[in-house]
């Protein structure tokens, strides 16, 4: 790939302004050899204003080059100059510079005078700039008589200076006799005018040699002026002078009008202006008088001063802007302050420009019937004029050429021949100066040339910019094209950067960057090449640097610097203290890499630098040393190590290396191992793998590789306290590409179509790959027939679809992979099965068994293999029942299905509903999905044990009778032909008594039982039954009310009957309960129940309202009796809570249970589930709403939750599942409710707080 020139392209960091600088160089206009023919080219000349010591021979410099070599002329104030005619000017030979010969005779002002140069050939002519020649001046002061000064304390004064007018003018500066310069402050300073400025004078400003002095640099000789005699005379010496001539109100005025707030010296006024040339020194200075001494502060209106570039100078009396460009332009404030006032003087600055170049025109070298442009832009202020001269002639007057055509700044060159060659200048100029440029156009056909010398060898340090110079000429301008080794690969524009000049740069060279390097240059005459060598050090680096330390005087300190090179380059180290050379001391010894100081003194405190410098590069490091009284030695510490560092690979082999590094610090805890890691930046750049583990006492580790993996190292050290942090990473080593040494991984055929095959595996990544590159070799063919394998190759993915297979014919396939390097091992062979179809036949000879009421068995025909066309998955019952008659009407159907894996050809169908009509069919499945449904199947379920009644519920208690209301099983299972009633009381200690049996038809749903004790607890079992069985039973319990024989009724008028029970819930932590609503003079009898876990317990008693007051209400609540009632009620509960704690704590049966074991009732016996007989008595499971302070609905219904038969535990998810003889697996029964006849009473008593959750 050829690489373009990038001009421009790539943006340099500010860190890189050596490279900058040096391309700044490289990249200017296209030097032409001086062995072919070209127009003049002015190399040297005098400056513009070249002022001549007058003492010395008077040089005008004046050289140029070109092919043939120029001839050079002059002009003298814009005629020509015969230096022939004139014995003391001579022209150097070779060149064009005049030696005017003034020391033996003659004077300069004789040669004062413009000059200009010009230097010409067959091509053409080039002039240098008009330079204006004029000798220094140094002249001395005129002589004048100045007389004393003679002023009071505090006043204001100005030393003039006005030294004479010089060339180039003088530096002023003030001294006294001695030549000591006077001293300078906020009050006393020098101005630019080079007077001597005092705010207010001091007496021990008296003095007689105030001297202002005026340097001429250019002849080196200063002129002084007579000395100036000041005498300051205090308020004191004015006393013996003038206080008898003052009074007293006079002379203590004159005293206080010394203070005064400040005026300026310089400028005048309250507003000046001030000029100034773009690029200049822009000083603006304000000198304030004034008592106390004024402070000058700077601002600038409607903008701020520019940071970087404005200076302070003369105790912030001047200011000055370095490098003033148009935006300074703008009104500048001084302001001068004292504690009396403040004024202020505006200065407006206006910053003019002489020309200054935005582009230059440049020569232009041109083969003939090319195209070309000189451009000459320029700004200044005002804007400057453009004007074009050719060989120094004004383009208006100079011979016609009809290549060129001006248009402003531009010349414009179309179709040039060897007669367009000229030198052209540019003429740019404005009031404040002017600007002259030459450039030529040069007309040549020339084949390109490489100018650089052949095998150059360019030594560069690792990760630093390479630059290899591929200097060129040719016409038309060549091409340039880099190529890297023998083999000529080109160099890819996203690594290296190709300049306009042809150097070529490698922004950051690797050691893989080394190498020869082919510069070639073609242009349509030829072509030309050169070879450069390029090889990369590795930086020199100090791998142990001098450490921090802290010494006791007159101990011994060692400062380590241990650098590490490139074996190929020779360092030198030295070792500074405090930037300097170390002391002349014998207590001072350098070694190899070590600096050891003895006997250490407080003068030995400093920081010490060791300094390495190669060739190439050069690195220090520096370490402070400081030095105190002896101290006691601190306790080790303890830590992990510090990282590993210096990580080197040696020994480099196609399947091996060697690391080496140098342990860190083991932080007082001796390294027991080295963690070696690795990254594969090409595959898996980021991610660090296990290596290996070394000793801790070794420092290098020969380590297997892989091929084609980009490896990078890092190295961990690990003591008893932990591990260290990774070291840096190594240099990365690249291991040459192989073959694969293994195949792909879970090789399957499968089709995803009829008439397709899908082979799939997993592919290798990138580590596995072993070099680029990376395909399969896929092959397949039918296992039965005699066909030869079909390959295909394929890029690096994981499937290969083959399309237009017979459908469902087993394959035999195999996967193998390659790369650029060659095969993996013969891969391994799999067999496979093309694409499925649906099966073809439905099962024949469909039969149906009745197993019971909820189970029936199903016997079917197997399918032809053949009719299956894919994977026998097994087969599917879809089966329903018919809906009865209020859901006929509805649409959607609820089928159920079972699958049976494999190829059985029987199953069952559990959870039928017993007494139904069911409907079902048969389906094969495979892969692809189901085939065709056999024909329709119907059979009936006989009648089984229908469900708990759904609801059941006492009413009416009276003393003697209770009546039950339910409601039918919700699922009858067939017929119902009665209901049987069980019930037997319950005593106050939870002893049953007799069982009563009872049938009731069964299209009851009242019963009233008549004859029953009074104040009775009964417990009741309940459930219907069909021909084939008895079902689930529903229990309740219920109280017959309580017999008033032996209590007055109450006296609630006439006509009343008797009352009924009212109750209240009370809260199980409290202790009493207030009654309201009571009638006065009635009799009530109240009763405190609690019940729990263990029952339900009562205590009453029986009291009497007062009779009623006529006079006032009376507060029951406030009434001994009540009082005297309450504290009774809270007495029983107390004893009633004591009670069931005792119970609980002592646990174990009730007495009823040892009983009834002894009795055996066969009555009583244990229900089971299946045939709905009674079980044991058991709390826990009967006595529901007793258990943990539930409380009985006031209603006294219990429900019993309908039992809907599922499958969701049978099968295959909604599925059943069926052992090979189609036995059913897993569990189907339903939540029974047991018998509470006998068996184990709960050990758990009812909790206190629970106990009282129940009030009747």
């Amino acid at each position: 790939m050829q690489l373009k020139i990038m001009p421009k392209k790539k943006r340099l960091s500010a860190g890189r302004v050596p490279l900058i600088l040096f391309l700044c160089q490289m990249i200017s206009a296209l030097e032409v050899p001086l062995d072919l023919v070209q127009p003049p080219t002015i190399t040297q000349q005098s400056p513009k204003d070249y002022i001549i010591d007058p003492r010395e021979n008077i040089v005008i410099q004046c050289e140029a080059k070109g092919k043939p070599p120029p001839s050079f002329s002059w002009t003298r104030n814009g005629t020509h100059f015969d230096i022939d005619k004139d014995p003391l000017v001579t022209m150097k030979p070779g060149s064009g510079t005049l030696i005017i010969n003034i020391m033996s005779e003659g004077k300069a002002e004789t040669y004062e005078g413009v000059y200009q140069c010009t230097a010409r050939n067959e091509r053409g002519a080039a002039i240098s700039n008009n330079i204006v020649v004029r000798p220094s001046r140094s002249p001395l002061w005129t002589k004048e008589k100045l007389e004393p000064i003679t002023l009071r304390n505090g006043q204001s004064l100005v030393l003039p200076c006005r030294p004479p007018v010089g060339l180039p003018p003088p530096i002023i500066f003030w001294m006294d006799n001695s030549f000591q310069r006077l001293p300078q402050s906020e009050r006393v300073s020098q101005g630019l005018n080079g007077d001597l400025y005092f705010s207010n004078v001091l007496p021990e400003d008296t003095r007689e040699d105030y001297i202002c002095y005026a340097r001429f640099n250019h002849t080196q000789t200063i002129q002084q002026k007579q000395p100036i005699s000041v005498k300051v005379i205090s308020v004191d010496e004015l006393n013996d002078t003038i206080a008898a001539n003052l009074s007293d109100t006079e002379f203590y005025s004159a005293k206080s009008s010394r203070e005064r707030p400040p005026t300026f010296l310089t400028p005048e006024g309250n507003a000046s202006n001030k000029e100034e040339l773009r690029g200049n020194v822009l000083s603006l200075e304000c000198i304030a008088e004034g008592l106390p001494t004024p402070i000058i502060y700077w601002i600038k209106e409607d903008g701020i001063l520019p940071i970087n570039r404005t200076f302070y100078k003369n105790f912030k009396k001047t200011l000055q802007i370095i490098h003033v460009s148009e935006a300074d332009s703008g009104n500048y404030q001084c302001i001068a302050k004292n504690a009396l006032g403040a004024i202020h003087h505006t200065i407006s600055v206006t910053v003019k420009a002489a020309p200054y170049w935005i582009m230059a025109p440049q020569n232009l070298v041109l083969s003939p019937g090319e195209d070309g442009t000189l451009i000459c832009r320029a700004n200044g202020k005002p804007k400057p004029r453009i004007s074009w001269l050719t060989n120094g002639v004004p383009v208006e007057i100079a011979p016609d050429d009809p290549s060129r055509k001006i248009d402003g700044d531009t010349i414009i060159f179309s179709n040039v021949q060897e007669r367009s060659s000229a030198v052209y200048q540019c003429n740019a100029s404005n009031e404040y100066g002017y600007l002259l440029a030459n450039a030529f156009v040069n007309v040549l056909a020339e084949q390109p040339r490489i100018l650089t010398p052949t095998n150059t060898l360019y030594q560069v340090i690792a990760n630093r910019p390479a630059l290899l110079d591929c200097a060129f000429f040719g016409s038309p301008l060549p091409t340039i094209e880099w190529f890297k080794g023998a083999k000529g690969s080109a160099l890819h524009e996203d690594i290296y950067v190709l300049h306009e000049n042809g150097t070529l740069e490698i922004p950051v060279a690797q050691k893989d960057s080394t190498g020869t390097y082919t510069c070639v240059a073609r242009n349509k005459l030829g072509m030309a090449k050169n070879e450069v060598h390029l090889e990369i050090k590795d930086p020199t680096r100090i791998i142990k640097q001098p450490e921090y330390a802290v010494v006791q005087r007159g101990s011994t300190v060692s400062f380590e610097c241990k650098v590490k090179h490139d074996h190929t380059l020779i360092p030198t180290v030295i070792w500074l203290k405090d930037n300097s050379e170390l002391p002349s001391d014998e207590r001072f010894t350098v070694d190899k890499d070590h600096l050891v100081i003895a006997d250490v003194s407080d003068d030995d405190s400093g920081t010490y630098t060791c300094m390495a410098n190669t060739t190439l590069d050069n690195v220090s490091a520096s370490a402070v040393l400081s030095v105190v009284a002896p101290t006691p030695t601190p306790a080790p510490v303890y830590d992990v190590p510090n990282p590993p560092f210096d990580l080197e690979l040696t020994n480099p082999l196609d399947k091996s290396v060697q690391l080496s590094w140098t342990p860190g610090d083991d932080n007082n805890s001796p390294i027991t191992k080295f963690i070696i890691e690795y990254e594969d930046t090409m595959h898996e750049a980021g991610l660090w793998h296990h290596h290996t583990e070394v000793s801790g006492t070794q420092t290098t580790a020969q380590l297997k590789l892989s091929p084609y993996v980009n490896y990078s190292f890092r190295v961990m050290a690990e003591n008893s306290i932990g591990r260290s942090l990774p070291s840096e990473a190594s240099e990365q080593y690249l291991t040459k590409a192989a073959e694969p040494d293994k195949n792909p991984m879970a090789v399957e055929g499968l089709g995803s179509e009829p008439d397709n095959l899908v082979i799939t595996w997993k592919p290798l990544n990138g580590f596995e790959s072993n070099g680029p590159g990376l395909q399969y070799k896929v092959s397949w063919r039918q296992k039965d027939g005699d066909d030869e394998w079909t390959s295909v190759v394929v890029a690096n993915v994981s499937k290969y679809i083959v399309s237009g297979t017979p459908t469902f014919v087993p394959y035999l396939i195999k996967v193998q992979a390659l790369n650029d390097v060659g095969f993996a091992p013969e891969p391994a062979i799999v067999m496979g099965h093309s694409g499925e179809d649906l099966p073809m036949v439905a099962p024949g000879n469909v039969r149906v068994t009745v197993v019971n009421s909820t189970l029936a068995e199903v016997h079917w025909d197997p399918v032809p293999l053949k009719s299956i066309r894919g994977h026998l998955q097994g087969y599917r019952i879809y089966y329903w029942k018919a809906q009865s008659p209020s859901k006929r009407n509805r649409r959607h159907i609820e089928k159920k299905i079972l699958t049976f894996q494999g190829s059985k050809t029987h199953g069952m169908l559990p959870g039928l509903e017993p007494f139904s009509h069911y409907t079902l069919n048969v389906r094969v499945v495979n892969g692809k999905g189901e085939g065709p449904a056999s024909a329709d199947q119907v059979f009936n379920t006989p009648e089984g044990v229908p469900s708990a009644p759904s609801s059941l519920k006492i009413v009416n208690p009276t003393l003697d009778s209770l009546t039950l209301e339910w409601d039918p099983p919700s699922h009858p299972n067939g017929i119902l032909t009665e209901y049987t009633l069980k019930y037997q009381p319950i005593n106050s200690t939870h002893e049953l008594g007799p069982l009563v049996d009872l049938k009731i038809p069964a299209n009851k749903t009242r019963w009233t039982l008549k004859n029953l004790n009074f104040s009775t607890r009964y417990k009741f079992y309940f459930y219907a039954q069909t021909s084939a069985g008895s079902g689930s039973q529903i229990t309740e319990e219920a109280v017959t009310t309580m017999d008033e024989a032996g209590i007055p009724p109450p006296d609630v008028g006439a006509g009343k009957g008797k009352e009924e029970w009212r109750k209240e819930i009370v809260n199980g932590s409290r202790s009493f309960f207030g009654l309201k609503g009571l009638m006065p003079g009635t009799a009530y009898k109240v009763r405190v129940g609690a019940e729990g876990d263990s029952g339900f317990v009562s205590s009453e008693d029986v009291f009497e309202t007062g009779p009623a007051m006529a006079s006032r209400q009376v507060d029951i609540a406030t009434q001994g009796w009540f009082i005297g009632l309450m504290c009774a009620v809270a007495l029983l509960i107390l004893i009633l809570l004591i009670v069931c704690f005792i119970r609980r704590n002592k646990g174990g049966k009730y007495p009823v249970k040892e009983k009834e074991d002894a009795r055996a009732d066969p009555e009583i016996q244990p229900m089971k589930e299946d045939d709905g007989t009674f079980g044991e008595y058991s709390d826990a499971e009967d006595h529901k709403p007793l258990k943990k302070g539930s409380r009985t609905p006031s209603d006294r219904t219990v429900k019993k939750e309908d039992s809907d038969d599922s499958l969701v535990d049978y099968g295959e998810g909604v599925n059943g599942q069926f052992n090979e003889d189609g036995s059913f697996i897993g569990q189907y029964s339903g939540k029974k409710e047991k018998e509470p006849a006998e068996g184990n009473e709960s050990s758990e008593a009812p909790s206190p707080v629970n106990a009282m959750n129940s009030f009747v």
